[in-house]
């Protein structure tokens, strides 16, 4: 042989070894993958339901025995995720970077970011869990007390949007806020210890653990929401004009006497009522459970399972929020509400049914672990996109059966209400997102000076005088939902870009407002198909591109509500 092939044969010698013994590493991390996934399933998953039941049943009663359950399990699970021996098996694969399954590899990243957050002393994990369970059972069982009379949520809104006497405004209001004496020292407390264990696990603190471990970059979403600041600072000032305007002969004040009470809101987080356009008086003799069961069974998306495990009336000590829970990612999927008839519980309807269908018709193929969506903001976005329907017009006509001549009345102020909405909340979402982030970065700042300069910042309101009260606390999120405001307005993009491509490629119209969806069962496929059934199965930003040839962009939101 000449030199120079022995060279060549010497060099594919050498590939081939090289090759087979990538293949060998690539099958042996995989095969022990596999097993490690095996085992954890068969201990996640009977936990997880157990789990979701337990709190499922606590926010219904709202007893100690049940809230003790909820710790005892939580502990549990944290426990599971705590092996130190566990995680390095999962080190070992993912840094071998062998798996070529997209998968395995994808279930491979959502169990290693579970892990790593629990990478911490078990006791002190334990006791975070322990102390938020504690936390959230005193906003459970809190009702305010005006005059000797206990108030629920749902009365102190009702006070806040018909009452004209700013003296019943403001001490009902006050009531409210003094949930946040009772849990605003423990709240910090929470804040520093999960800080501490953040740290531990190498990252800055809390609020950037929670942003990186769910696939979200911090400076990436501090951008945009500066880029929203921008867009919609502009007409949230000219729409706040029309407010204070409108509220000043409301209440007989002059405009720069408008107080926090005056807005028909415990936060400011939800459009005022100052169009002519009564929503309420359209739902006050409707059945909002029969409407949502015709209008999703209508577009192919089943939810009379859903409706008969839910618990959607209000009751004494029960948990007065509203949210939507799967217990087994295997179809046991339920709704919590406290139902009023009004457009504010029929927008929640819609909108927790909307989290429902998604979990609901997540595809059973997938392994245990992506039977989620793909993001928690991308599941807020179908939620959002279906809540909106409450204030359309055509909606009303196609599911409430409102005549032609009404639904001309309601669709110009309809889609004024919309876009308060968005304006108005999007501006609350900023100080949600800006309050969480500075409160993790330092929990011993002056946080109640914190909380109103970024309230008198972005939503314009005025704090009281005198008042140095930890006000922020009153909003239960901020203990028990940490850092996940920012995904509701994230999911608000989402949902204005996927009702623009339903609206230009299911539909196939270029009428922006006159849409409802109503039996329309291509729009259930298409939602089904693209965003539901694939679960956590890609990334979010993949699934969003594979869904509606985009990444996640603002401009279908800015053209919708700001433009």
């Amino acid at each position: 042989m000449k030199k120079s092939n022995i060279f060549i044969f010497c060099i594919m010698t050498v590939g081939l070894i090289s090759a087979c013994k990538n293949n060998n590493n690539e099958k042996k991390m995989t095969q022990e993958f596999e097993s490690f996934m095996r085992k954890f399933d068969s201990a996640y998953h009977p936990l997880s339901i157990q789990s979701n039941l337990a709190y499922w049943n606590a926010s219904i009663s709202g007893k100690e025995k049940d809230f003790d359950k909820v710790e005892k399990l939580s502990n549990t699970i944290s426990n599971l995720l705590s092996k130190k021996e566990d995680f390095e098996i999962l080190k070992k694969v993912k840094e071998s970077k062998s798996l070529k399954d997209d998968i395995l590899k994808r279930e491979l990243d959502v169990v290693y970011n579970s892990y790593l957050s629990h990478q911490y002393d078990t006791a002190k994990l334990n006791a975070i869990n322990k102390l938020q369970i504690q936390i959230e059972k005193k906003y459970s069982n809190y009702r305010a007390e005006v005059n000797g009379k206990k108030l629920s949520d749902n009365d102190i809104e009702n006070v806040l949007q018909t009452s004209t006497n700013s003296e019943e405004l403001k001490n009902t209001w006050v009531a409210h806020k003094k949930i946040s004496l009772l849990v605003a020292e423990d709240i910090v407390k929470l804040v520093k210890m999960r800080n501490e264990q953040a740290k531990a696990l190498g990252f800055n603190d809390f609020h950037e653990m929670s942003l990186e471990l769910s696939d979200q970059n911090p400076k990436d979403i501090e951008k945009l929401f500066d880029e929203l600041d921008s867009l919609t600072v502009g007409t949230f000032r000219e729409l706040k004009i029309e407010i204070d305007d409108y509220f000043s002969k409301r209440y007989k004040v002059k405009a720069e006497e408008l107080m926090p009470w005056h807005y028909q809101n415990r936060f400011f987080q939800e459009a005022p009522k100052i169009y002519k356009l009564d929503l309420d008086s359209y739902y006050k003799k409707s059945d909002l459970v029969e409407l949502t069961n015709k209008y999703y069974n209508g577009i192919g998306l089943n939810v009379d399972g859903i409706i008969a495990k839910s618990d959607l009336f209000e009751k004494p000590s029960k948990n007065q929020h509203a949210y939507c829970i799967d217990i087994d990612n295997e179809g046991d999927v339920r709704v919590l509400c406290n139902i009023k008839p009004n457009a504010q519980w029929m927008n929640t309807m819609l909108h927790e049914y909307g989290h429902g269908v998604y979990d609901k018709y997540i595809s059973t193929q997938l392994p245990y672990l992506l039977r989620e969506p793909a993001h928690t903001f991308t599941t807020e976005a179908i939620a959002m996109m279906f809540g909106r329907f409450a204030s359309n017009a055509q909606w009303m006509k196609d599911n409430l059966g409102i005549n032609e001549s009404d639904a001309k009345k309601i669709a110009d102020d309809g889609f004024k209400i919309l876009r308060l909405e968005q304006m108005v909340f999007s501006r609350w979402a900023q100080v949600m997102y800006r309050f969480e982030k500075s409160l993790y970065a330092n929990p011993d700042q002056d946080l109640n000076k914190l909380w109103w300069d970024l309230v008198e910042k972005y939503q314009l309101i005025k704090r009281p005088a005198d008042r140095n009260e930890p006000d922020w606390a009153s909003k239960i999120h901020i203990a028990t939902f940490p850092c996940y405001y920012h995904n509701y307005l994230l999911g608000e993009l989402l949902a204005s870009q996927l009702y623009n491509y339903i609206l230009k490629n299911i539909i196939k119209s270029d009428d922006f407002k006159n849409q409802s969806f109503s039996n329309n069962l291509a729009v259930g496929k298409y939602l089904k198909e693209n965003v539901f059934e694939p679960g956590s199965r890609f990334y979010w930003n993949e699934m969003i591109k594979k869904a509606t040839g985009e990444k996640l962009t603002a401009k279908y939101y800015t053209k919708q509500f700001v433009n």
